[in-house]
């Protein structure tokens, strides 16, 4: 495959299903290489070969991650990072995408349950960022994206509690290295996805989905574009959920547990 200008490789965490696979979908589209990540490899190499039938040649490395396993975060980003060199494509951007959804009501019996929604997305997302930036920082550059949630802009009620507040610590963190290096050749994306189909949030094949699920593929279109812009922040798609995601800042409590 020729390269072409603006192509960057890409590094997507989580790629395996849901919006990490269709971001992978959408990015080779776009004609940037890819290297892709999580636990379930055999579903990887699915993707790998539907998007080479469509694409033939083009660039998507594979390896098994499990993000909870810290030591090997770094292992396998320097790998990508010299695998991608190795063909002439220097990592550009991560993606940090892998997160869970499991959790309870606080006080409920299951610390378990929100244990693991917060060593995952929290602790997990941190040892990624800590991976990609140490390479960014060697190379001098490099778009650092993290997917949050719409659930960040508030905290919330049961179940979603420990979500909730795994979503706005990541976004903090790219916060907080924007604040550090502004002014310096990164670049710091932060999304806020509302509702979009995934595996995560399946309800089943005759159930009703919720009000304002966007599809995958409409979801992550409006992401990719937020990502190919170099946006510090989106709410994505824009519309419901920029101006929903004021109304959920501002709303008086009554009217905010109306609405969650």
């Amino acid at each position: 495959m020729s390269r072409t200008p603006g192509v960057r490789a890409t590094l997507v965490t989580g790629a395996s299903s849901g919006l990490g696979a269709e971001m992978a979908r959408q990015l080779a589209a776009l004609g940037h290489p890819l290297a892709l990540c999580a636990r379930r490899t055999d579903r990887l190499e699915e993707l790998r070969a539907e998007i080479q039938a469509r694409h033939p040649g083009h660039p998507v490395l594979l390896r098994a991650l499990d993000v909870n396993d810290h030591d090997q975060v770094f292992e396998v980003f320097r790998g990508f990072r010299d695998d991608l060199a190795a063909q002439g494509h220097p990592l550009a951007r991560v993606v940090v995408n892998a997160g869970l959804g499991k959790g309870a009501p606080l006080g409920t019996g299951r610390f378990d349950a929100n244990r693991e929604t917060a060593m995952t997305n929290f602790v997990g997302a941190l040892a990624q960022t800590e991976a990609a930036m140490e390479l960014f920082r060697e190379q001098g550059s490099g778009h650092l994206v993290m997917v949050s949630s719409i659930s960040a802009v508030r905290g919330m009620p049961k179940s979603m509690a420990t979500y909730a507040a795994t979503k706005a610590g990541v976004a903090h963190l790219v916060e907080g290295l924007r604040a550090e290096l502004h002014g310096s050749p990164y670049t710091f994306t932060v999304l806020y996805p509302g509702y979009i189909a995934s595996e995560m949030n399946a309800t089943g094949p005759s159930a009703t989905p919720p009000p304002l699920m966007a599809s995958t593929e409409r979801g992550v279109r409006s992401m990719v574009a937020a990502i190919e812009a170099g946006r510090d922040s989106a709410y994505v798609p824009g519309l419901p959920w920029a101006p929903l995601a004021r109304v959920i800042r501002l709303a008086p409590l009554p009217l905010f547990r109306r609405l969650v």
